[in-house]
């Protein structure tokens, strides 16, 4: 039987950590190669990138493969980086959007990746690469997400918009976070640590007085009641924190992909997200088995969530459907299994069609978690939708 009282914890890092920095802008090359097919015309199931980068002390490279129309350079693709640095907020001595150094090392891909992935002749689109991903949904949040992970996201989003907008201006891009959850009868009820470290501007400022500032957004960001007089707090626990970013670390692009999904509380693949093109089921399918487990819950089928898909390189269909309901399911899970293979299609065209990936819509998802965010207007994170819960249902009455 499943402990029912425990601690879990789960961390998060902000848009000016050094990873995902580079997140960031693999995913801003991928937006432009999709952004720029729509203006040409270009058909945009036809797009493919592969994009990594790592970035040090006012120093960006950009590297992988790519397809998609000649009109995309190099001088378009570095002032796309250098935007989405300006965005974040970098213009420190030691990493600035200006004057950081920008190499894009971008070329072809590769024709034997290709012939495994184009469609010919009678033969569906395969998966761009073999691998495993899952997907978990829990009844622990409105948006179906593990506490710990989904609040130390909203700690740093929250931060961050209060540095975008102005209201402080001590703290810098750089930031980590950590909470630890309490768990009674199995349900969330309050916040033993937290630990903040954020990259202050004011070399002066110690780390009583960043947490100070910090304090009252991270106790509006919780749940009430959940910190408590017994919550121990960790902010800037190492002292002064003024070089930060790039500057103070290499970044490189999915080195979190832990924070990117369930922080820790569901299994991860292993493949990174950012930077990839939706034929690559390292990241479709990924939003694929997201987008089936929260429907599973939201459908009240279970009360938790975790599926797996399996893909190879060059075969449309997925190897093996996997459903595990954690003991809370109101189905069976074999059933369920056949069943999610048929209220969507699991081909990797078939999930680009169905959620609409083929679109200028993953810069926006580098920071913060890629799960647990609403459904945007222009198709952005689709695969957070809960559309499915009616076939559901229907399908397993």
């Amino acid at each position: 039987m499943a402990r029912q009282s425990y601690l879990f914890t789960s961390e998060s890092v902000s848009e000016g950590h050094p990873d995902k920095v580079c997140d960031r802008i693999s995913d801003e090359v991928v937006d432009t190669f999709f952004r720029t097919a729509e203006v040409e015309g270009w058909d945009p199931s036809q797009i493919r990138v592969a994009c990594e980068t790592l970035a040090t002390t006012n120093k960006v490279v950009i590297a992988g493969e790519t397809r998609g129309p000649s009109s995309i350079t190099r001088d378009l693709l570095s002032h796309a980086a250098r935007l989405a640095i300006k965005d974040i907020g970098y213009e420190q001595e030691g990493f600035h959007w200006e004057h950081a150094d920008i190499d894009v090392l971008l070329h072809a891909q590769s024709a034997d990746i290709a012939q495994g992935v184009d469609i010919a002749g009678n033969k569906d689109e395969g998966a761009g690469d073999q691998g495993i991903m899952f997907g978990y949904a829990v009844r622990e949040t409105p948006e179906l997400m593990p506490a710990p992970i989904y609040y130390a996201h909203k700690i740093l989003k929250t931060l961050a918009e209060a540095r975008h907008s102005g209201e402080t201006h001590a703290l810098g891009p750089d930031a980590k976070s950590q909470v630890t959850v309490r768990y009674e009868d199995g349900k969330p009820v309050g916040v033993t640590q937290i630990v903040l470290s954020t990259q202050h501007l004011d070399e002066n400022l110690s780390s009583h007085d960043v947490k100070s500032i910090v304090e009252p957004y991270i106790k509006a960001t919780l749940p009430e009641g959940w910190i408590s007089k017994d919550t121990i707090w960790h902010v800037n626990p190492t002292g002064k924190f003024v070089i930060g970013g790039p500057d103070g670390d290499c970044g490189l692009t999915g080195r979190k992909i832990i924070v990117d999904t369930y922080g820790g509380a569901a299994p991860h693949g292993g493949g990174a997200f950012s930077g990839k093109d939706p034929t690559k089921v390292d990241r479709s399918a990924a939003y694929a088995a997201r987008y089936l487990a929260k429907n599973v819950v939201a459908a009240g089928l279970a009360d938790r969530a975790t599926i797996q898909l399996a893909y190879a390189i060059g075969v449309s269909d997925p190897l093996a459907v996997y459903v595990d309901l954690h003991g809370t399911g109101k189905v069976d899970e074999a059933k369920l299994e056949t069943v999610l293979r048929e209220v969507m299609n699991l081909r990797p065209r078939g999930i680009r069609e169905h959620l609409g990936l083929t679109r200028p819509i993953y810069a926006r998802t580098a920071a913060y978690g890629h799960f647990g965010r609403p459904p945007e207007a222009d198709g952005g994170f689709s695969w957070e939708k809960t559309d499915l819960v009616d076939a559901l249902k229907s399908a397993v009455a």
